[in-house]
């Protein structure tokens, strides 16, 4: 009987033996790589949004709060922001703010809104090409548009005067008169937002299926029916969208009235971003120019805030 030796163990052979997994460090430079190129990506943008935003507006905030001295700018804090709630000036120009939006928002939100059930009726021929022509204001340079309507509500020989004239009435001092200057200043800006907004209701008025005009129509209801009780509940939220994009434009005139009317006659047509820039260009006085700024950031911030609100009880109903 012969008996079995147990056999020792081979040690394995090191120069066969699997090579040891790669250090940590190469793995954390590979997990470092994303976020470097990505800095590399961000980080023009983030210079230049430094420079040209945050740090302008953190200097024009803080110089609200300051005002000229005798060549210095001294820190007064919020006297700036107390001395515009006796400034007759810069309560005019709000007042007139919330007049010409009291008037021309609406009319200019009616007048979209009817362009746009037109521009989407299926009988029209060319729509694509009467919603171009009707968009094409909207292109237009400011002060391009602001300078021919100087040119045609001119008092002498203005094309709007020979019209009336033509017509057998007398000729309308447009510029100079303030009823008329507001009217002026009204008509255009209705006249270059109007096609931007009936765009605007046009797209909502596409997105309502043909099924609810169907449906309404085997209702008996008519054509004004139809409208009031279908199609204007669902076209809601896009008219109030028009309605707070067109508020925010409004409370930010500037172009055309200073083009056409510098703010008068008699401040009949001064804004605040107007009164802002005779502050700040004119009379140099660059602390209360920035505060006036800044209260018109704060109108338009609540104003959107106004928007986020409504839209979004909009959509849970």
């Amino acid at each position: 009987m012969t008996s079995s030796l147990p056999v020792p163990l081979r040690e394995p052979d090191r120069a066969s033996a699997p090579a040891p997994a790669p250090a940590a460090a190469p793995a954390r430079r590979r997990r470092r790589s994303p976020r470097t190129a990505a800095w590399l990506f961000a980080g023009p943008t983030a210079v230049l949004f430094t420079a040209f935003f945050a740090y302008p507006l953190a200097a024009s905030l803080y110089q609200s709060l300051t005002a000229r001295r005798d060549g210095v700018d001294v820190f007064v804090g919020l006297d700036q922001y107390r001395r515009m709630l006796h400034d007759p000036a810069f309560l005019h120009s709000l007042a007139n703010t919330g007049l010409i939006l009291a008037v021309q928002v609406p009319v200019m939100i009616g007048l979209a809104l009817v362009l746009a059930v037109l521009l989407n009726q299926s009988w029209l021929r060319f729509r694509a090409g009467w919603r171009a022509v009707f968009f094409l204001p909207a292109i237009t340079t400011l002060v391009a548009y602001a300078v021919v309507f100087q040119v045609l509500l001119r008092t002498d020989g203005g094309l709007a005067d020979q019209l009336l004239q033509a017509l057998g009435a007398g000729p309308v001092d447009w510029l100079n008169s303030p009823t008329w200057a507001r009217i002026s200043l009204i008509g255009s800006v209705t006249w270059r937002w109007t096609g931007y907004n009936a765009v605007i209701l046009l797209a909502g008025l596409q997105a309502i299926g043909r099924d609810q005009y169907e449906a309404a129509a085997l209702d008996g209801a008519g054509t004004a029916r139809t409208y009031s009780g279908v199609i204007l509940p669902q076209l809601r939220p896009v008219v109030l969208f028009c309605v707070i994009t067109s508020t925010i434009g409004t409370l930010q005139l500037f172009d055309e009235n200073y083009v056409l009317t510098r703010g008068g006659p008699g401040d009949a047509t001064l804004t605040p971003v107007v009164y802002l820039y005779k502050v700040g260009f004119q009379q140099l006085d660059f602390g209360y120019a920035a505060a006036i700024a800044w209260v018109v950031v704060l109108i338009i911030a609540a104003v959107s805030l106004l928007q986020f609100r409504l839209y979004g009880r909009e959509r849970r109903r």
